[in-house]
């Protein structure tokens, strides 16, 4: 069961399927690269990690400015494995993957691309 309330799943449809399509044009690599981009324009410059109120004043760059504090609170409780109250790189790119359940799906050929591209450079 997913913590993020329904508005939020609602605000955030479009943003669900940009993923899969990005990672389709980007490959795994290309995604992961912006999915970075994505926590650097999120995150506290000072802290080095993505805290609420860092999400609430740059949502709107990601297109997220409809969310309420509900909302940002629910996805930042979501995504926070550590229990610190923020969003390292780490833990918002699983949260951006956990929020898109295509991508989820995906994420399987993604992982195998990866390694497969790995593997040829390592031969």
């Amino acid at each position: 069961m997913s913590a993020v309330p329904p508005s939020a799943s609602q605000n955030t449809s479009g943003f669900h399927d940009f993923l899969p399509l990005m990672a389709d044009k980007l490959g795994g690599d290309g995604l992961i690269g912006e999915l970075c981009n994505g926590f650097n324009l999120l995150m506290d410059a000072e802290k080095g990690v993505i805290t609420f109120d860092s999400l609430k004043k740059n949502s709107a760059l990601l297109g997220l400015q409809d969310l309420t504090d509900d909302d940002l609170r629910s996805m930042m409780k979501e995504g926070d494995f550590d229990g610190d109250g923020a969003l390292n790189q780490m833990e918002f790119c699983v949260l951006m993957f956990r929020l898109s359940p295509e991508l989820m799906e995906a994420s399987q050929f993604l992982l195998e691309e990866a390694f497969e591209h790995e593997f040829r450079d390592f031969h």
